[in-house]
């Protein structure tokens, strides 16, 4: 492997840990308050509404369902009107957070289902109001969780940013595609993928050891 080809692949490591963050962050910044919709408004749950919570988890259901490829392709113009441009590191941002949103979502809804309603009936009993028990009791109670499963997302968003790369998303994925996949270099393709299997790994490891300590605190 010659020294462009390393240079290119560290520069794909850059770009794909620029993507899997930064989308990651706008993603939580949408699904976590989704996930807490979900969640609150659920029968039997502090706000229980029928109706918004059939809304919203069908909207989450649809944009879950469909695959991240053919989303990549559906927000081309979205893409081409936030960034400016349909290619590239930063285009594929936009994407990468609008397609974790509903995994977020439904993963942080799982989160608080953990929580054990006795927490919640106690809040209750000391005449707590329903946005404080959410907030002060079942959002703390429910942090190792949400700990672990920001990890699982994280390295999904990290697998969904490999894919960007067949449309010109840039990162480890399109230098797999361009120099591994389309020149037949073999080298290239599994160094590349190896990256990828690694980089998941350590994010999923760190996940659960930093949920594991603080669910011993």
């Amino acid at each position: 492997m010659d020294a462009y080809l390393k240079a290119a692949i560290i520069q794909g490591i850059f770009e794909t840990l620029q993507m899997t963050f930064v989308s990651s962050f706008f993603a939580y910044v949408l699904g976590l308050p989704v996930g807490i919709i979900l969640y609150v408004t659920a029968k039997g749950h502090l706000f229980e509404n029928k109706a918004v919570n059939l809304f919203v988890g069908t909207i989450v259901n649809l944009l879950r369902s469909l695959p991240f490829l053919i989303l990549l392709v559906v927000m081309v113009p979205v893409t081409r009107f936030i960034v400016g441009s349909s290619i590239g590191t930063w285009a594929s941002i936009v994407p990468l957070s609008v397609g974790a949103v509903p995994i977020i979502a439904r993963m942080v809804e799982s989160s608080l289902n953990e929580v054990p309603s006795g927490i919640i009936e106690a809040a209750t009993s000391m005449g707590a109001s329903p946005l404080f028990i959410v907030f002060r009791f079942i959002l703390p109670e429910a942090v190792p969780s949400l700990i672990f499963g920001a990890a699982i997302n994280i390295a999904t968003i990290l697998g969904f940013s490999a894919m960007a790369g067949a449309i010109g998303g840039g990162g480890l994925g399109a230098i797999a595609l361009q120099y591994g996949y389309y020149r037949f270099d073999k080298v290239v393709l599994w160094t590349t993928v190896a990256i990828l299997v690694v980089m998941v790994m350590v994010i999923q490891e760190s996940g659960s050891i930093l949920s594991k300590k603080i669910r011993k605190t």
